[in-house]
């Protein structure tokens, strides 16, 4: 009997060797990806519909990959305040944490909870020097999009007269980095006059008085930009409230409000930066580096995409399924609608996100 029970031990190691050896999980490996996994995401404003997108992402994420998720962050995008945040998740235990980075305040704080061995993912806001990849748009390259097609609108290269240039929040670095790209373009009409570009404020109710003042200074101007998510509403309410259909308005992101301004025809171009993107790929690549071991403290782009909206025209990256306006109307109050339409995505180039990552330097190009 004893010689069975030894001869029977020395084949279930066997099997478990051939097991590890043909490429499935340990016991060791299987109880790590088992672990209950909490991830913290921490976004630089609570309330901001735009950024809401984003958590909403994440959510789906975390929901998708059995996983739990703290979220949390400043009523204003306040660095320290936000690093404050992530420190305190980092002491409650996360595991990993997902973070915008609004200010080069935030950068040392951050790489010593990396070093620590708590890993972080950037999204929406890079901050240089971060040790983490970083998710989102080529934010120079935005801007230059941005910037040829309120020119092409208000006459191309021969256009002459003021441009309103508003940040509502000076330097944010990937702001200033779509600054640069809409300046870009809209210096190569000689007879543009640029005005700003101008502090017009996060808060949506100080924005919207911002770009009222702005125009009321300026009321022979040509065209009104923005480069953050409240700029496109506030624009198209102003032009509205002022009588003055002449303006075009451009600026940043999906929101209802947006697309709503462009519909009603007060504004006429908003770039997307694919939030869903920036919500959900951060936390993926958390969970997926933590349940394998993988080492992401190093800085990398996962670039999120750039989607180009008219009131007749959408444009969408990654070879995603074509959309009218109106389908993009409903995917922006639809929870339901936006996961359903990302599916290629997430299977795609979400998952494949190692072989996907850029140098960080291409978030800037």
């Amino acid at each position: 009997m004893k010689s069975r029970k030894i001869r029977f031990g020395a084949l279930a190691l066997a099997a478990i060797l051939a097991v590890t050896a043909s490429g499935l999980a340990s016991p060791a490996q299987a109880a790590k990806k088992n672990k209950k996994i909490t991830i913290g995401f921490v976004v630089h404003v609570v309330g901001n519909p735009f950024i809401q997108q984003i958590i909403d992402a994440a959510k789906m994420a975390a929901k998708d990959l059995g996983v739990t998720i703290k979220v949390t962050g400043p009523a204003g995008a306040e660095g320290d305040a936000q690093l404050t945040a992530v420190q305190n998740m980092a002491a409650s235990g996360v595991d990993g944490i997902a973070t915008s980075v609004p200010s080069a305040s935030m950068v040392n704080g951050l790489n010593q909870i990396i070093k620590s061995g708590i890993p972080i993912v950037q999204f929406n806001g890079l901050g240089e020097g971060v040790n983490a990849p970083y998710v989102g748009e080529k934010s120079v390259e935005s801007g230059r999009i941005l910037g040829k097609m309120v020119l092409d609108k208000i006459g191309g290269t021969g256009a002459k007269g003021k441009v309103i240039v508003g940040n509502c929040y000076p330097g944010f670095p990937v702001l200033e980095n779509r600054q640069k790209g809409v300046l870009e373009s809209l210096k190569k009409a000689s007879g543009v006059q640029i005005v700003g570009p101008s502090d017009v404020k996060v808060d949506a109710a100080a924005n919207f008085a911002a770009w009222q003042g702005l125009l009321a200074a300026n009321s022979d101007a040509l065209a009104m930009v923005g480069l953050c998510a409240p700029d496109v509403e506030s624009i198209g309410k102003v032009t509205k409230a002022a009588n003055n259909s002449k303006v075009i308005g451009g600026g940043y992101d999906l929101t209802a409000g947006n697309l709503e301004a462009l519909a009603n025809g007060s504004a006429h171009i908003s770039l997307g930066q694919t939030p869903f993107i920036q919500g959900y790929a951060p936390v993926y690549i958390l969970v997926d580096s933590i349940r394998k071991g993988i080492k992401i403290n190093k800085a990398s782009f996962l670039n999120s995409g750039t989607e180009i909206v008219t009131a007749t025209s959408v444009t969408e990256p990654f070879k995603l399924p074509a959309l009218t306006f109106k389908e993009l109307q409903a995917m922006a109050t639809s929870k339901t609608k936006t996961r359903k339409y990302y599916e290629p995505v997430v299977k795609g180039y979400i998952k494949d996100w190692k072989k996907n990552l850029k140098p960080v330097s291409d978030e800037s190009a």
